[in-house]
């Protein structure tokens, strides 16, 4: 890290935490917690003079080929600068037809560009590649409830990447290994883990709070021309590896690919590879279907069918469990509910992914749906086929 970045990394961490608490603190007091116009306008000017001041020197600077990890800390920083400019308004997509942050447009891009990743702030930022220093990383605000979300998503994401790990590795010793028992436990328990985060998730984190103070740093804004969505808290390979491997969802299905093909660019660079060889390689849930299939004289009686199918049948469940989970509890309470009293003038600028609200609830509930597996006549599940591997196990009598 050269002497600039580290002053930016420093005010990062410092000052531009400390801005954006008090204009956090400032919004609240109102009664249209919403709104952001004519509130604070000294403490935005600060905000985005100083920032500016900082990333200058680090544009002239070029790329100093430190490495990829300081090259996407580097991104991160830029990009939480970026971010909390679209949050107080000081830019605003809808206005603009090119990001009057001119000097973070092009360091953005630039580095964006040369590493392979989105040119803005990416979820891995705040979450797995948020390097602590003394005890703290790096946050938009001081506010607990910022830390809280942004802790749980954390410990939820690798508990995602334990499951997902354990899940590629059962491909090259197949079905009937002995080990392949092992892995599946990993697996369960990795996505027990997940549903004890959220579950802690949802206890600690107050609905106003993330809706009004933490959201509204998520929007997606311009880097140059492009508007660029919203980080989300899914936007690493680990769940979509969780999905393609138990074969509850389809790589070939247009809008599961679709979103893929949106993930691409705000994963690391080791994570698109592994999706992407995830995407070539057969589901657990079809192995075990071939092997259903070809279960005669007795095939399904064998002890390693019975306990791996078992295993393999309760961890489909469990990754369902975390997809209600999310949508009924998160997704609900944390965004649907608290827009329905939300001021009109608001309401377009509600969801970080781009699409209105109902398009995007609409969207995660059929993502739920696949996961868990549902019964549905509109979109293919594996409803049916699961039904059809339960129907093969055997009973134990007690």
């Amino acid at each position: 890290m050269t002497a600039h970045a580290q002053v930016f990394d420093q005010w990062i961490r410092t000052r531009f935490c400390d801005l954006n608490t008090e204009l956090e603190h400032l919004y609240w007091q109102q009664n249209d917690k919403a709104n952001v116009d004519n509130v604070g306008d000294e403490l935005k000017h600060q905000l985005e003079i100083e920032g500016r001041s900082l990333i200058l020197p680090l544009l002239n600077e070029g790329n100093t080929d430190n490495g990829f990890d300081n090259a996407f800390d580097l991104l991160g920083n830029v990009g939480l600068y970026m971010g909390a400019c679209r949050r107080h308004e000081i830019t605003e997509p809808s206005r603009e037809q090119s990001s009057p942050l001119i000097e973070a447009s092009a360091l953005a891009m630039h580095i964006g560009a040369s590493i392979g990743v989105t040119p803005r702030f990416a979820t891995a930022h705040l979450t797995t590649h948020n390097k602590a220093l003394n005890g703290s990383y790096k946050r938009f605000t001081h506010l607990d409830d910022e830390k809280v979300f942004i802790d749980y998503n954390t410990k939820a994401i690798l508990a995602y990447k334990r499951t997902a790990d354990a899940l590629i590795k059962i491909q090259p010793l197949g079905i009937s290994h002995p080990i392949t028992a092992d892995l599946l436990h990993v697996a369960k328990q990795g996505l027990k883990d997940v549903i004890e985060s959220n579950k802690l998730l949802f206890q600690k984190l107050d609905t106003d709070r993330f809706f009004n103070c933490v959201r509204p740093y998520y929007k997606p804004y311009r880097v140059g021309k492009e508007v660029y969505r919203g980080a989300n808290a899914g936007d690493f390979a680990g769940i979509n590896v969780i999905d393609l491997q138990l074969g509850l969802c389809f790589a070939n299905e247009p809008s599961y690919s679709q979103m893929l093909v949106d993930k691409f660019l705000y994963m690391m660079p080791e994570d698109q590879l592994i999706l992407r060889e995830c995407m070539r390689s057969t589901s657990l849930m079809e192995i075990f279907l071939d092997a259903h299939s070809s279960g005669a004289h007795n095939g399904h009686q064998q002890p390693w069918y019975q306990q791996n199918l078992s295993l393999f049948l309760d961890v489909c469940q469990l990754h369902g469990k975390t997809a209600i989970q999310h949508h009924n509890q998160l997704v609900e309470r944390f965004i649907t509910k608290p827009s329905i009293g939300i001021a009109q003038q608001h309401m377009q600028k509600v969801t970080a992914s781009g699409p209105p609200l109902h398009e995007l609830l609409d969207t995660l509930e059929k993502l739920r749906d696949r996961r868990a597996a549902h019964q549905r006549d509109d979109i293919r599940t594996r409803y049916a086929d699961i039904e059809v591997l339960k129907s093969s196990l055997v009973e134990v009598q007690t």
